[in-house]
């Protein structure tokens, strides 16, 4: 199964808070909602697009749930609600024990290895959206296929970046961009090996 990374992110790379500000998500940090100002409604389609192809999501245990109190009550919202809600989803956790959101399977223990197990095992995608300390870490463990990458035109100049200054380096291949009218960029890139240095 391929591990694809999928996150909205400003220019300076930052991925938290693009819906909005939560104070108990994200103490202390007041400019989120850089996403929602935007407004492209391509840009939409093509990040409804990317939540469609799954086979099953991975989240982190505050995405989860996040998303579990929003997505999961949108069942039957022909979006984003219906494409999460369908799908297995596994969350990456070692507090949750008995999740209410239908299809889901907590992963917990030994992380690497479970994902390891669940990528040999079947075809397929399996999809990471938020979860930003989840990705990082996924990347670190050289457990990512696909990054995509949805840039949105602004500098927040603060925040959770998506990588971290210190940390592996990663060769990548574009395999798809795109432009949407409101300048806001998807780029997706296969993940492996490591770069040349001259």
């Amino acid at each position: 199964m391929k591990l694809t990374v999928s996150l909205q992110v400003t220019v300076d790379g930052v991925a938290q808070a693009n819906g909005g500000n939560d104070e108990r998500l994200d103490p202390g940090f007041t400019r989120g909602g850089w996403a929602v100002g935007v407004g492209d409604a391509e840009a939409a389609g093509y990040i409804l697009e990317t939540w469609r192809r799954p086979d099953a999501f991975l989240l982190g245990r505050k995405t989860f749930d996040l998303f579990e109190t929003y997505w999961g009550a949108r069942r039957d919202d022909g979006g984003f609600g219906e494409a999460i809600s369908s799908r297995p989803k596994y969350v990456a956790s070692s507090t949750l024990t008995a999740p209410a959101w239908e299809h889901t399977t907590v992963l917990s223990g030994d992380l690497a290895a479970q994902l390891r197990e669940l990528k040999a095992a079947s075809a397929g995608e399996l999809l990471v959206v938020g979860s930003v300390a989840l990705a990082r870490w996924l990347l670190e463990q050289e457990l990512v296929d696909e990054l995509n990458l949805i840039q949105f035109p602004v500098i927040v100049g603060q925040g959770d970046a998506v990588l971290p200054r210190d940390g592996r380096d990663f060769a990548l291949d574009l395999t798809d961009a795109r432009v949407f009218p409101s300048g806001i960029v998807a780029l997706t890139y296969g993940v492996g090996g490591r770069p040349r240095y001259v």
